[in-house]
């Protein structure tokens, strides 16, 4: 096999999967009317990885609509994280922060796709075969950076933080640091060490946006149809991946730290944007919350 073809097909192994899920659904919504994000980069990856070459990409392509429970509801969920999350980090770069770090980077575009005022480095955190995938895909688009990016192939359930400073990041300086989507796979010690390294390397006025199940899950909720599709249609046990220990209470740690926390669930940003998921009954989405936390200035 090929280099690249093996760099393709390690990317649709283990958690590595999901990122083509969620890379999948900011295409369908890039090409919504109404969408809430839009990145012109993310088909491209769902057609490069065989595992995924087939899923749509166009919102025409999901017969069902915002009725499928896959590219419909659990779609549209993550176009409304992308909006929020991209609206949060372009709040802390309009505040002065000109250094962003992606924690779990996965397949998103966010150092092309978004308008990053002069002076702005982005470091991508991810696994060794998931940047590589990216940036060969990237290549062949020929996507130029909107900010200064740096990749970095780590390990985040252990020590990232030599090679970040390695990288060229700047300890002194405030950072908005962004873990979408990663927390849910992490164990508890791993989560722990991991907001231990935030801490230490975010200087005053750093902030800290991330994702975590605030709720353990009912029978009822793990058998609902946006689990139930992934795994049958997809291949992805999203259930399987999560770690269901009992996890730590990130949010308060911070707070004893003097950050300030606010909690949300999408749906308040579904109340925002006006559109996006809204509850259903055995809500697969109902747990999920999104935690924004600033360190005192």
């Amino acid at each position: 096999m090929c280099a690249a073809a093996e760099v393709t097909a390690g990317v649709a192994r283990g958690v590595a999967r999901t990122a083509l899920l969620v890379a999948a659904a900011r295409a369908i919504e890039t090409h919504r009317p109404d969408a809430l994000a839009r990145d012109p980069f993310a088909e491209h990856f769902v057609r490069a990885a065989p595992v995924s070459a087939g899923w749509p990409v166009r919102p025409e392509q999901v017969p069902a609509g915002e009725a499928d429970p896959l590219w419909g509801r659990l779609g549209r969920y993550f176009g409304l994280r992308t909006r929020v999350l991209d609206d949060h980090l372009l709040h802390r770069a309009d505040r002065g922060v000109r250094q962003v770090v992606l924690l779990g980077a996965g397949l998103d575009c966010r150092a092309f796709r978004l308008c990053w005022p002069p002076g702005c480095t982005v470091y991508e955190v991810d696994t060794a075969g998931v940047l590589a995938f990216k940036q060969a895909v990237l290549d062949r688009t020929g996507a130029v950076p909107a900010a200064g990016r740096r990749i970095l192939a780590a390990d985040l359930r252990l020590d990232w933080s030599e090679a970040l400073l390695g990288a060229g990041f700047d300890a002194a300086a405030p950072t908005a640091w962004l873990a979408e989507g990663l927390l849910l796979y992490l164990p508890a010690d791993a989560e722990r060490r991991l907001m231990t390294t935030i801490g230490r390397l975010s200087a005053a006025g750093s902030s800290l946006a991330y994702e975590i199940k605030g709720i353990a899950e009912s029978p009822r909720v793990r058998a609902s149809p946006v689990y139930t599709a992934a795994r049958r249609r997809l291949g992805i046990d999203l259930l399987a991946l999560f770690d269901s220990r009992a996890r730590p209470d990130s949010a308060g740690a911070l707070a004893e730290r003097g950050w300030s926390v606010a909690v949300h669930t999408p749906y308040d940003f579904t109340a925002r944007h006006g559109r996006g998921p809204r509850p259903e009954p055995d809500d697969a989405l109902a747990a999920n919350r999104w935690i924004f936390a600033a360190a005192p200035e």
